[in-house]
């Protein structure tokens, strides 16, 4: 197949050449987190010695050691957790909570309620056994403003005694919200940490990492966590996740992650190393290419009359791309149209289905080199009105353009 000869090619021409200034400061973040991310290596010496792999407990895996201090040096942070043994955002995540958390606290969410996944954990929906509130932690969340914006009176006015916590969530999620921005975060921060006993800030990083020039540790959180099949691992990691952030913090959550007295000391990293590191340091070119192909999809969606949050020429602080699809049909077909164009499992055929964490149906579009990794170009979307996809990753803003140009086929759109 070749592209020039594909429906919809014209109109992709034509977006390219409206979002060229769009491309060109995402490049400039880029180079500016390229740069960042090379400093790291070259100040922790990495070398070849260090793609190793270690067994058993994992005592004095140097490797694994010089590649937390290349990532805490990248993301600003005193000490950083990244395991083999993290399997998703979620478990990160969920790392912190329960790693910071004690018996009488109180989490807040300041941003409304969590991912579907979080609710779980945190006891919000699902009464599952273990989640927080099971263990006597108090979960509250702030509703938000009219206009989408952190309620920061409301959230002030809701701390007490009992608050050791107050969690953001950087992007959007399955909301009908935008994501947050540092900016938009920041003066939160700095509320929360005037006040005589500030609660510990923490931050769900999911998406965002790379797609500013600083990320939420430099504007005053004092925890991130994220998933290494995302924007973090470069699309060559096999799996992982990672917390970054202040040293005592960090303690305490490899205590929880491992056990009391072992803490970051044990875990042995059984896949070779190269991955991880190699990952971190394509990971800014990649969100690059990811930002682009989001760029790339609202530019032409919205052109063809659809809602599109953010709007193409909008600053972005993740790379999450909503499209408001508006009928179940059009939903499965871009989807689909999506998985036929994939590398790998393009005979797959996406339909909606439960899925652990999640209370609606979920249709997920996901032919990845990587088992459920979203760096690549994939979609999924809660299935209920307004049948919003949520496009994220691309690590081949190419492959995202031949995407584009087979879902427009598929939906009959030829301009």
């Amino acid at each position: 197949m070749s592209i020039s000869k594909t429906s919809g090619f014209t109109l992709i021409k034509q977006a390219e050449q409206s979002l060229a200034p769009v491309f060109a400061r995402f490049e400039e973040t880029a180079l500016f987190n390229q740069e960042k991310v090379l400093a790291a290596f070259r100040a922790e010496k990495v070398g070849s010695h260090h793609f190793t792999t270690s067994t058993g407990y994992g005592y004095g895996d140097f490797g694994r050691e010089t590649l937390e201090r290349v990532f805490a040096r990248a993301f600003g942070a005193e000490a950083a957790l990244v395991r083999q043994q993290i399997v998703s955002g979620t478990h990160a995540i969920n790392l912190g909570l329960s790693g910071l958390l004690r018996p009488g606290d109180e989490l807040i969410f300041a941003t409304g309620l969590p991912y579907d996944t979080l609710r779980t954990v945190c006891g919000l929906e699902g009464a599952v056994p273990g989640n927080l509130q099971d263990y006597g932690v108090k979960v509250k969340a702030i509703p938000l403003l009219l206009d989408g914006q952190i309620d920061q009176e409301r959230l002030l006015s809701s701390l007490t005694n009992r608050t050791r916590m107050v969690a953001f969530q950087r992007s959007c999620g399955y909301e009908d919200r935008r994501s947050y921005a540092l900016k938009d975060l920041a003066p939160v921060f700095k509320a929360l940490r005037q006040l005589p006993n500030p609660p510990i800030i923490f931050v769900d990083n999911c998406y965002g990492e790379f797609v500013e020039k600083e990320e939420p540790l430099a504007v005053g959180a004092d925890l991130i966590a994220g998933s290494l099949i995302k924007n973090p691992g470069g699309g060559w990691v096999p799996s992982g996740g990672y917390l970054a952030g202040k040293e005592e913090l960090i303690s305490q959550v490899a205590s929880r992650l491992y056990a009391p007295g072992l803490g970051g000391e044990v875990g042995p990293s059984l896949m070779n190393l190269r991955l991880f590191f190699q990952g971190l340091f394509d990971a800014p070119h990649r969100v690059y290419e990811m930002l682009k192909a989001a760029a790339l999809f609202a530019w032409v969606f919205a052109e063809l009359g659809f809602t599109v949050a953010p709007a193409a020429t909008e600053p972005r602080t993740d790379v999450i791309q909503r499209i408001d699809l508006r009928s179940p049909e059009r939903l499965l077909a871009v989807c689909r149209s999506i998985q036929e164009i994939s590398p790998v499992d393009s005979y797959l055929t996406p339909e909606p289905a439960a899925m652990p964490g999640y209370q609606e149906r979920v249709v997920m579009a996901a032919g990845t080199f990587i088992n459920g990794s979203t760096s690549e170009l994939t979609a999924d979307a809660p299935f209920k009105p307004p049948y919003s996809l949520y496009f994220q990753g691309s690590l081949s803003y190419l492959h995202a353009k031949i995407g584009l140009s087979s879902i427009m086929k598929q939906l009959k759109i030829d301009r």
